[in-house]
């Protein structure tokens, strides 16, 4: 059989222009599937931690570690990591954030201990940072013209779902297999991103890198790191301790050191210049109160649905947050569309003041109201985060010059995760403070009353249930109820407080954005910055 060379030319030339045209797209599933991974281990884990608590009896605090390890290590790691990119290449760095995060998942699930689970959460925020500081820069270096503008909105629209599916599908994976699944789901996902980068993304890096910036780093970790320890650990510790006011002095001075540092850099991690802008600073006080107010408040609320007093499963949990994720997704898309007709202020500040208002809605609880008392409160608060998160991205690049709109939108993703993290240290120190006199006022001069520390913690670690099945077995069954529904008075008039200091928090970012968010500060006019 004879071969024709030019048939062969030609079927050659045909594969290696089909792939050519599939890549970039190809890339993009690579990405976006990194980005969904990290951004809804953020939300995915609270459903779990009543089960978490319970299997590895860990604290209160040590629960929200949990959390917090993951949130503040993306937080600082973020900039870092991005520079890093800059220098040795963005696909290495994407790549080395996966491989980190997937094989940290895996150790997660394995975990035997909360300091190992915590300890390993940290390594898991430093893949996720790795990941998402490349992101964008990847899909801003595949994609031009009218393309970019889709791989950028599909890329809001991952965003919004990983924020919304994450309890859903924490509850369901917990239910059906244990909270391990929750990390293991994250393996096959991993390496099938990891093979997708590989095969798909092209590298690239900055012509021109200026280095890292690691006392800058450093300074900034260090100081976020010991201002949270101190609000986790206060109540414990003693706020008048020496540990604890060393902790927060510390953790001042540190900043401060850091802001001086960032002044006198030629390139700083922190481009400090960029908050002359008052656009910018609304922006990233928008990002800093949506986290800590509807963000931080999920931790809460899921231990108030599952152990703290509704006494759902997590999969049942799951499927009341949808109210509040399914008008995140809803509203996502159309609020998007918004950003070419209405200023954008008016969408900053109209979402986070229906976030607050949506949060001030749950105050008024009782220990006799189901999660129905809830509903109107997630739908209203769900429209306005809804509101706010597409053109909080676009307002963050926006009012900068597009060489350092990877800057500003950097420092914008690490005010919403130090937010988190600040606010559910914050919120639990108050949670824990409230919960704890309430119940020595209800079980003062009971048979209960010597240990009421011991159940003020395990209620507010979701675990009532467990904590009265340890009290000693010479308390009768009546006066076990008048426990139960002592413990119950006091996690109710904890969540009380929580809704009215959060909703407190998003009209603090409401009022900001309005008069911050200024149309005249845009460089290019909002929703087209790529």
């Amino acid at each position: 059989m004879q071969i024709r060379p030019d048939l062969i030319n030609y079927r050659c030339m045909a594969v290696d222009s089909l792939p050519a045209v599939e890549r970039k797209w190809l890339s993009l599933v690579a990405v976006i599937t990194g980005i969904f991974m990290l951004l809804i281990d953020i939300t995915i884990v609270n459903v779990a931690l009543p089960d978490i608590g319970s299997d590895l009896d860990a604290s209160f605090s040590s629960l929200e570690w949990v959390v917090n390890a993951y949130t503040l290590t993306l937080a600082s790691s973020l900039l870092v990591s991005g520079s890093l990119a800059d220098l040795i290449g963005r696909k290495k760095v994407f790549a080395g954030g996966l491989v980190i995060f997937t094989l940290a998942s895996l150790a997660c699930a394995l975990a035997e201990s909360s300091l190992a689970l915590n300890l390993l959460r940290a390594v898991q925020g430093i893949g996720g940072g790795m990941m998402f500081s490349t992101s964008l820069a990847i899909i801003a270096q595949t994609f031009q013209g009218q393309e970019r503008g889709i791989a950028f909105g599909i890329v809001g629209a991952t965003t919004g779902s990983a924020v919304a599916i994450g309890p859903l599908l924490g509850g369901l994976l917990t239910d059906a297999f244990g909270w391990e699944a929750i990390f293991l789901i994250n393996v096959p996902i991993g390496i099938f991103a990891l093979i997708g980068t590989l095969r798909n993304v092209d590298e690239s890096k900055d012509p021109h890198p200026a280095g890292i910036d690691w006392l800058g780093a450093v300074l900034f970790s260090a100081s976020l790191f010991l201002m949270i320890y101190a609000l986790v650990h206060g109540n414990d510790s003693g706020w008048g301790s020496f540990e604890i006011i060393g902790a927060i002095v510390l953790s001042i001075v540190l900043m401060i050191i850091f802001g001086g540092v960032e002044t006198h850099k030629e390139h700083p991690l922190f481009d400090l210049g960029l908050f002359r802008k008052p656009a910018f600073v609304g922006a990233c006080l928008v990002a800093l109160c949506m986290s800590a107010s509807l963000f931080a408040l999920f931790l809460f609320l899921t231990f108030y649905i599952q152990g703290g007093v509704l006494g759902y499963s997590p999969l049942e949990a799951g499927l009341r947050f949808l109210p509040i994720t399914g008008m995140m997704l809803v509203v996502g898309p159309i609020a998007g569309r918004l950003t070419t007709k209405v200023q954008v202020r008016y969408l900053l500040s109209g979402g986070l003041l229906g976030v607050g208002v949506g949060i001030f809605l749950m105050h008024g609880i009782d220990v006799n109201s189901g999660w129905t008392a809830l509903i109107l409160g997630f739908m209203v608060a769900g429209i306005g985060s809804g509101f706010v998160n597409p053109p909080l991205a676009s307002t963050a690049i926006g009012v900068v010059e597009q060489r350092r709109s990877g800057m500003a939108s950097g420092i914008n993703a690490t005010f919403r995760q130090s937010g988190i993290a600040a606010g559910v240290a914050g919120l639990g120190a108050i949670f824990q403070s409230r919960v704890g006199s309430l119940l020595s006022e209800q079980l003062a001069g009971t048979p209960a009353a010597p240990h009421s520390e011991q159940i003020s913690a395990a209620v507010t670690a979701g675990q009532t249930e467990q904590a009265i099945s340890h009290i000693p077995g010479s308390i009768g069954a009546a006066q076990i109820d008048q426990i139960r529904e002592a413990a119950h008075f006091a996690f109710v008039g904890g969540m009380n407080t929580l809704f009215l200091v959060t909703s407190a928090i998003a009209l603090i970012g409401s009022v900001g954005a309005f008069f911050l968010v200024r149309q005249s500060d845009f460089v290019a006019p909002p929703g087209h910055e790529g």
